[in-house]
């Protein structure tokens, strides 16, 4: 159901009747009440949040209630643009720069609700002089 179909609603049909051949009940009011958003929460593929620099990391958003259509978009701490407007985000190649938390933010149009932050990290070979090795 959507919200658009609150209306009001009767049926017809044809009867065995030479008197009223065709019947129509009465009509009754049908009321479609939007859900509020609510659970709201982040899947992250490798699990655990943690993934080799230059692989596969896929997030996705998921909401256990809610009216849509819904819109979703992805956030990254310190940026400021989404990174991203549909239920999953993909970062093909991560690089270091990923490693950061995540937040997917879902609109119905009236309300808003976040997921909780999501740390990444993105593992990649140490620099061996950043230990103070030559």
């Amino acid at each position: 159901l959507q919200l658009n179909h609150s209306g009001r609603y009767s049926c017809g049909g044809w009867v065995d009747s030479k008197v009223a051949p065709w019947a129509l009940s009465a009509p009754v009011t049908v009321t479609v009440h939007g859900v509020p958003l609510s659970g709201v929460s982040l899947l992250v593929q490798p699990p655990g949040g943690q993934v080799a620099l230059g692989d596969r990391l896929v997030l996705s958003c998921t909401v256990a209630t809610g009216t849509g259509p819904l819109s979703f978009s992805w956030h990254r701490e310190g940026s400021g643009a989404p990174l991203g407007t549909g239920p999953h985000l993909e970062l093909w190649h991560a690089g270091d720069k990923d490693s950061s938390q995540y937040q997917c933010r879902v609109s119905d149009g009236n309300s808003m609700a976040d997921s909780v932050p999501l740390n990444v990290t993105i593992l990649g070979d140490q620099d061996p002089r950043a230990n103070g090795d030559p």
